[in-house]
């Protein structure tokens, strides 16, 4: 395994619920709960599970996109959960973000030749003339003809405007790039183009991703690991392989036993979660996914189970291991 290029570790994220005509807190909504993880240099990390389940909070959390509420977020030796918004500055470059909606994240009013530059601008990278070489560089790196430069987002279609975001994304020559499902809101024909170039750039670039879906057919063609979350916690993290011949949590499992096989004749039984996702708000006591487990035993209701490794490199969060 790599270096270590980022850990994480006990990081939670609760919003206030206000309610009244003097707004006062009335409770928390848990989305991320003491979360730890790390992220090695080089690798596709794919972070999997249902909506709502507090994937795109933990990716923006730990960009401090989202403040923290506690945790620690170590990257270069510094824990940059804890420094001032100026000070995170120098770091904002080296993390960067491909949102998920490509028709919202991009400014209607810019031309694309401004948003792809917008981050090297910030950073007073290059002068006028490298910054239009290096845009015109960034547009066909990833698809886009450079003589568009000077259109605006409307004028492109939703797989040429997330070319576009993740063109923006690379300006800065990043280490880490939080790819916050970037192909659920495109068509399927794109999807696998975009896919690809994901992979494509990952080795030009010597990228690091956290690749965030709820597809796992897309995490299990694109990730080298996989980290499965419930209701705001880590429920099993393993290298890809590992974690689909040998899924070990329930709710893992029965994710997997959706995922499509392309043989007609293997016939793959189907696990069906009973009940809805609690609220974050207000969840379950010891195992959080204890209400809709098919496995469940009278010790998952009382003590919340850690997150420990029962093979090698291969962690799970549950009283059955």
């Amino acid at each position: 395994m790599n270096n270590q290029l980022i850990t994480v570790k006990n990081l939670t994220k609760y919003f206030p619920i206000k309610k009244g005509v003097f707004r006062r807190t009335v409770g928390w909504v848990k989305a991320v709960d003491n979360v730890s993880f790390n992220v090695y240099d080089g690798e596709i990390l794919g972070l999997v599970g249902e909506s709502g389940c507090g994937k795109s909070t933990t990716a923006l959390t730990m960009l401090r996109l989202v403040e923290p509420t506690s945790g620690e977020i170590m990257f270069k030796g510094k824990n940059i959960a804890k420094i001032s918004k100026k000070q995170m500055r120098r770091y904002r470059k080296d993390l960067q973000i491909i949102f998920q909606d490509p028709y919202s994240s991009l400014d209607p009013r810019m031309r694309i030749k401004n948003i792809v530059a917008e981050g090297i601008v910030t950073h007073k990278l290059y002068d006028s003339k490298t910054r239009v070489e290096k845009v015109r560089e960034l547009l066909e790196k990833v698809g886009i003809p450079a003589n568009c430069m000077d259109r605006f987002p409307h004028e492109f279609s939703g797989g040429q405007r997330q070319r576009i975001g993740i063109a923006r994304a690379l300006a800065l020559n990043p280490q880490i790039i939080v790819c916050d499902e970037p192909v659920s809101a495109l068509d399927v024909s794109i999807r696998s183009q975009i896919i690809n170039l994901f992979k494509e750039l990952q080795q030009e670039f010597k990228l690091t991703y956290i690749f965030i879906a709820h597809d796992l057919s897309v995490i299990k063609y694109i990730s080298d690991r996989v980290a499965v979350m419930y209701l705001g916690k880590i429920v099993e993290i393993a290298p890809k392989k590992v974690f689909f011949d040998n899924t070990l949590h329930p709710y893992a499992q029965a994710l997997v036993s959706a995922v499509p096989v392309p043989n007609p004749d293997f016939k793959r039984k189907r696990i069906l979660l009973e009940g809805d996702v609690p609220s974050p708000a207000d969840p379950p006591s010891g195992c959080r996914f204890h209400p809709r487990c098919p496995k469940v035993m009278e010790i998952c209701s009382q003590v919340e189970p850690e997150l420990k490794e029962v093979e090698k490199e291969h962690f799970v969060a549950c009283h059955l291991y």
